[in-house]
């Protein structure tokens, strides 16, 4: 069973930064490599959206709202995925949600971030 754990979400200012974190600690250091993560949000009232993405190859993908701003990376002896935030804009506001992707999706739990003065 792969578990994921988020960490690090929180209220910030807009203009702030946060930086999120995503542990697989049950997966092994194999599957956890050859597997793509990454982070997708849900706002209140929208729809889940895809926010970052990273291959097991380190090949990333970001949405076009949060280009130059927000940067994914990841740590395969850790385990770890973590996406970080710069230039919060109060349209940022929403629960992340980590994934592993390998075959089937595993989801974390999410951690709400609020950007608001």
């Amino acid at each position: 069973q792969v578990q994921l754990v988020e960490s690090g979400g929180g209220l910030v200012q807009p203009g702030g930064s946060l930086r999120l974190s995503c542990a697989a600690p049950r997966a092994s250091g194999t599957f956890f490599s050859i597997s793509a993560v990454g982070w997708y949000r849900q706002a209140p009232g929208k729809q889940r959206e895809l926010v970052a993405t990273i291959t097991s190859g380190g090949s990333t993908n970001c949405a076009d709202s949060v280009k130059g701003r927000f940067t994914i990376s990841r740590d395969n002896a850790k385990k770890t995925v973590d996406l970080q935030m710069n230039s919060l804009k109060s349209e940022d506001t929403a629960v992340y949600y980590c994934y592993l992707r390998l075959g089937i999706d595993y989801w974390g739990k999410g951690t709400l971030v609020t950007v608001s003065s």
